[in-house]
Formats: C-alpha cells, structure tokens, sequence
C-alpha cells in the first residue's frame, strides 16, 4: 500500500511539473505574440490594404466577362404537336419533367481565379489569427485568480481583454466559413445561369458577386489589422494588471 502511495505521489508530483512548464511555455508564446508577432501582423496587413492587388482599381481585370464561358443559345424552331420548348437539349429527370440544360464551352465554368489567389494568401493570415486567439485566451484564463470577495479590478480588466480576444477568434472563424460560402453560393447561381443561359440577370448577379467578394477580402484584412493593433495596445497599456490582477488596488485601466 505503501508503495502504491508512493507511486501515486511520484506520478502527482511528475503531473504538476509538466502543467507548470505548460503554463511557462504558453505565457512565453503569449507574451512574445503579444509584443513581437502583433505589431508586425498591424505592419503587414496594413501594408497589403494599400498593395495594388487588393485595389479597387483592379476590379475590371479581376469581374469575369458576362459571357462566364456559358453560351447563350439561338432560339430554335418548333414544329407543331410538340410543345413549347425545344426538341433538342432536353433531358428527363425523375417526375418526368423536362429540364433544359445548356453545355459550357469546352464542357468547364472557371472559377474566378483573380479572387481565388487573393483569398488563398489570406486563408493563412486568418487561420493563425485564430489560432494566435487561442493561446492568448488560454494564457489569460490561467492568470485570473481564485475568486473572493473585494479586490477584483485587476479581473475586470483580464475579463475585458478576454472579451475582446474571444471576439476576435470568433470573427477570424467566421472569415474562413465566409471564404467557403462564396464558393458554393457562386456554384448555385452558375447552376443558374447553366440552366437559364438567357437570364441576362443571373449573369449580372455573378459580377456582382464576385465584386462583393472582392470587397469582403479587403474588409477582412482591414478588420484583422485593426483587432491585432487594439489588442496589443489593451494588453501591454494593461500587462501588469493581466499578469497581477490583485498586486495593487490603485492602478487604472487605459
């Protein structure tokens, strides 16, 4: 029993000194995001708001042309006895009904492949930024302190820095389900445009589409620009205060 004891006592004590050199480790990452890798990040997005590829002076090179690869096709006639529609390009679906279908030249619809490329050099931007979020919040949540009464205006300013680090990881998420969301929404409407060649709006609904794409790729780096400058500048205005929320009761927030 006794050495059961010891055993347990050892693997306890092993336990502890691994979950303190985790916190060590994570407050060393959070504190150089937070005073090396967050002015650099406000530096480079910044700088890419004004790069000519994200201009708005490239918007005719980068709209697609209205014909999108998708003919329109020539009216054909109709004998009599058969119906209103065309002979040709028809196919039956399941209740019978017929469906027209019109072929894209060389049988393929491009994407945009101007809008793809940006939204590939942002991808990574955003998916670090959620993952930078996260180690911040987990450094922040292991410095609040035990809960008692008086004293707690130290945690109010931790529970307000992790307010705005918990919306900035939302919003970065909600940037990577926005990217795949234009994809399948531009496949739905090309459907569209597919099945109704001759629809001069479903073709117009495309350009603007991928116009207001363009327009979301540069919100989201002016919006990641922004969020890393305010939390740098509320963290280190705030350091001493998140790493010692109960030291003093007579510092201030900025």
């Amino acid at each position: 029993l006794q050495c059961l004891m010891s055993l347990s006592k050892e693997r306890m004590a092993t336990s502890t000194e691994k979950l303190s050199a985790f916190r060590a480790r994570l407050q060393t990452e959070a504190e150089r995001l937070v005073l090396e890798v967050f002015p650099q990040k406000v530096l480079d997005l910044d700088q890419m708001i004004f790069d000519p590829r994200f201009s708005f002076e490239r918007l005719p090179e980068i709209l697609p042309s209205g014909d999108l690869n998708i003919p329109i096709p020539q009216p054909e006639k109709v004998h009599k006895g058969e119906g209103d529609a065309p002979v040709s390009k028809k196919r039956k679906i399941a209740n019978g009904e017929a469906e027209a279908e019109t072929m894209a030249i060389n049988g393929v619809i491009p994407k945009n492949e101007h809008l793809g490329e940006l939204m590939e050099e942002i991808r990574p931007m955003i998916r670090d930024a959620v993952e930078d979020m996260n180690k911040i919040k987990m450094w922040i949540t292991l410095l609040i302190p035990r809960i008692e009464d008086g004293n707690n205006f130290g945690v109010s300013i931790q529970e307000e820095a992790l307010n705005e680090v918990r919306a900035t990881e939302s919003e970065a998420a909600s940037f990577l389900d926005q990217l795949s969301r234009y994809f399948v929404g531009r496949a739905k409407l090309l459907t569209k445009v597919a099945k109704y060649p001759h629809v001069a709006d479903y073709r117009r609904a495309i350009l603007d589409m991928d116009e207001k794409q363009f327009v979301n790729i540069r919100l989201i780096i002016t919006e990641l620009r922004n969020h890393f400058a305010t939390l740098h500048d509320m963290i280190t205005k705030n350091m001493e205060k998140i790493k010692k929320p109960r030291s003093s009761n007579h510092d201030n927030m900025y």
